[in-house]
Parts: C-alpha cells; sequence; structure tokens
C-alpha cells in the first residue's frame, strides 16, 4: 500500500485505545509513531489481558495489538525533569503529539500544550479526551462505554422496547471508531501546515464521537421535538426494511429504502413469486398499505430455511441486505479476506496471528502491519539516534529515568 504519511514523526503519550488507536491508524498510513510509556509500569492495558492463540503458542494482548501495531516503544520517566528532557528533544523532531492524558497529569508532567509548543513551535498537538476540552468536566475521564455508547446515545437509540439500553456490542467499539476520527483530524491539520504553515491543536472526544454517530437521528429528534429522530406524522411502511429471523436463529436485515421496486425480485428470491401479484401488494399503494400483512409473510417465509441457505439463496438478489454475523463468520467472509480488512502478523516468538486493518486503503492496497511493541522495546535504539552514547544510555537506565 501507498504509505502516505511516509516521513510523519508522531509522538505518543497515551494509553489504553481511543488515542492509541490513532497511533495505530497513522502507522498504518506509513508515519513512524513513537510510544512512550512509563520506564516500570508501561501503558496500563498491557496488564489487562492476553489471549493465547489457537494452537496454544504463546499469548497475545489484543487490545494492545489492535491499538499499538507498528509502533516503536521506549520507556521514559516523563516525573523525573531530565525524562522530560528527552521527551523535548524526542518532540522538536516530531510532526504529531498525540495525547490521552488529563489535563491535570498533562500539566503534572510538563506535556501540556505550552510545554510541548515551547520544544517544537510547529508541532500538530492532538488530544483526545471523554467529555471535550470545554465545559465543567474537561477534567474528567471516561471510557467508551459511558462517553461515547451510554451518554452519546447509543444505547438509548439502540434499545428494545421493554428492554433496558443496549450495551456497547464490542471492546473499544467507541475507542477505535474514535480512534479513526483523531487520525482524519490530524491528516487534515497536516495538511493545512503544508499548505499554510499554520499549525493546529487537534481535539477529539469520545463524547463527541458519539454524538456526530448519532447525528442523523439527533438532528431529525431536534427538528421535530420527538425521542426518535423520525419527524412527527412521518410514514414509513415498507416491509423491506427490517430484521427477519432464519430457520436456525440467525437474522438478516434488509434495507431496500425504496421497497416497492425491489418487491417482484424478492418474492422470487423467496421462493414465492405469486406474491408479487397478490391483490393486497400489486401496487406501490396497496404494498404499503398492507405492510404488516407482507411482514406477516416475510417472516413465515424467513423461518422456513437456515441463513446460510438464505446467502445463497440472496447471492443474485437486487435489493439490499446483510446477514447479521457472529466474530467467527466474520473472520472468513470472502468479503473480508479479499480486501484484506484482516491480515496476518508476525508475533514477537515467529508464531502468527491475524489483525484487523484500519478501513482506509490506498490504491487499491491493503496495509502491511507490523506487531506492536514489546513494552520499552526501542529504548536504546531511539536514545541512540538522539545522539546519546552507551554510557550515558547505561546512567539513565541505572537512574530509572529510561527503561
Amino acid at each position: 500500500m501507498y504509505r502516505v504519511m511516509e516521513g510523519v514523526r508522531v509522538l505518543e503519550v497515551a494509553q489504553f485505545t481511543f488515542v492509541p488507536a490513532a497511533g495505530a491508524v497513522l502507522a498504518d498510513w506509513g508515519a513512524e509513531v513513537l510510544k512512550v510509556e512509563h520506564p516500570i509500569s508501561g501503558d496500563s492495558q498491557r496488564r489487562l489481558l492476553g489471549t493465547p492463540a489457537k494452537d496454544g503458542s504463546g499469548a497475545v494482548n489484543f487490545l494492545m495489538e489492535h491499538a499499538n501495531r507498528g509502533k516503536r516503544s521506549i520507556g521514559l520517566d516523563l516525573a523525573n525533569p531530565e525524562g522530560r528532557e528527552i521527551l523535548y528533544d524526542l518532540a522538536r523532531k516530531s510532526d504529531v503529539f498525540l495525547t490521552n492524558f488529563l489535563p491535570a497529569a498533562r500539566r503534572k508532567l510538563g506535556i501540556d500544550l505550552e510545554q510541548i509548543r515551547a520544544a517544537n513551535p510547529d508541532i500538530i498537538y492532538a488530544r483526545g479526551s471523554a467529555f471535550g476540552d470545554r465545559g465543567p468536566e474537561r477534567e474528567k475521564g471516561g471510557y467508551d462505554s459511558t462517553a461515547f455508547w451510554a451518554r452519546g446515545g447509543s444505547g438509548m437509540g439502540n434499545k428494545q422496547p421493554g428492554d433496558g439500553p443496549a450495551m456497547q456490542p464490542g471492546a473499544a467499539y467507541g475507542d477505535s471508531l474514535g480512534g479513526m476520527t483523531i487520525a482524519g483530524g490530524i491528516a487534515g491539520a497536516l495538511f493545512a501546515r503544508e499548505r499554510t504553515g499554520r499549525t493546529s491543536v487537534v481535539d477529539i472526544s469520545l463524547l463527541g464521537t458519539g454524538v456526530w454517530a448519532m447525528g442523523c437521528s439527533l438532528t431529525g429528534a431536534m427538528l421535530s421535538g420527538g425521542g426518535t429522530g423520525i419527524p412527527a406524522g412521518a410514514s414509513f411502511m415498507n416491509p423491506l426494511v427490517g430484521l427477519y429471523a432464519a430457520k436456525d436463529g440467525g437474522f438478516l436485515m434488509l434495507t431496500m429504502l425504496q421497497g416497492y421496486p425491489y418487491w417482484a425480485d424478492t418474492c422470487a428470491h423467496l421462493g414465492r413469486p405469486e406474491l408479487a401479484q397478490d391483490p393486497r401488494f400489486e401496487t406501490a399503494e396497496k404494498f404499503s398499505e398492507h405492510a404488516e400483512e407482507a411482514v406477516s409473510e416475510l417472516r413465515a417465509i424467513f423461518a422456513t430455511a437456515t441463513l446460510e441457505e438464505w446467502r445463497e439463496r440472496f447471492a443474485t438478489l437486487r435489493g439490499q441486505w446483510g446477514p447479521f454475523q457472529t466474530l467467527a463468520q466474520i473472520e472468513t467472509d470472502p468479503e473480508v479476506l479479499a480486501n484484506g480488512y484482516v491480515v496476518p502478523v508476525e508475533a514477537a516468538d515467529g508464531s502468527s496471528f491475524r489483525l484487523v486493518a484500519s478501513p482506509v486503503q490506498f490504491d487499491g492496497q491493503a496495509p502491511e502491519l507490523v506487531r506492536g511493541p514489546a513494552h520499552a522495546e526501542h529504548t536504546e535504539r531511539v536514545l541512540q539516534e538522539l545522539g546519546l552514547d552507551a554510557d550515558r544510555i547505561l546512567e539513565l537506565r541505572r537512574s530509572g529515568i529510561v527503561g
């Protein structure tokens, strides 16, 4: 893949997934990303979990790999003045500074905007937060489950009648979407600096990303004064939009927004072509008028075959539909494999595992991914690149300033 960020240097002081995922995307695109970790404890996410490989060889912390592939790692004590000076030296050679530390921690460690810009006035300063950089909660932390999913409206927007709010569907769900958003913001800031010479502060929050994800529905709700995002009096009687259950407990999602023009073809693929001439559904007006009856017919038909059988039958269907897939089904999906959305990566021990690639591709090529770094794996090499000799590096190690 054409590495569009080749030559861009990113200095990252961040933990967990939300902001590190942005560094991972930039690394996918070719940037050189240096992850700064505490010399002893490292990124707190390193201690959360490890998943054994299918063949039993080794263990992979999938949260770390997802958000940190392609980076280098240096162990550096930012609470120590000498550690901060090394960070500032690194900042002078960097294009982007990336952090999700809370404001109080940034001030304490000397990595707030003023300190980093003092070292490098041209650096792009990107900060991710839970609730934004303004407002009464700017100093508070949060996770994607609280700020993106719950507070941003997705949980209630996905609530079924009689049930409680829907839980976030996967680990680091909002973090991954937010990380992609941060990467896009940084790309825009780099482009503007190249064109105008003006540098930027880039702010992205989990709450803002969550509100954006619900943007269409929220805009509709604000316009209509309703809570659903569908304007009052709107009619949406379309049997070809909805969820249908298959015989084996699988589900299909039909989303043929134009509805009636796809009705005859859908009936043919369902094995019931006569439904298209049924007097209840023979015109667009009647199709909408008798929508509930059409839904009942469709539910009964879909319940006669398995999801896999419907996938085979619907291979040539003109209308838009999709199967609800499990994670196991996604990893073998032919489109996922053909497009390189999941790619193999070599682990440190020589074994192999697969990672999900970031979704943006250039020139029709999937990115080539490299495993995430071990804690402080590249400390010595990075310090050598700064011009430190072996004796000085040894002295820094003995004092605990570097790891």
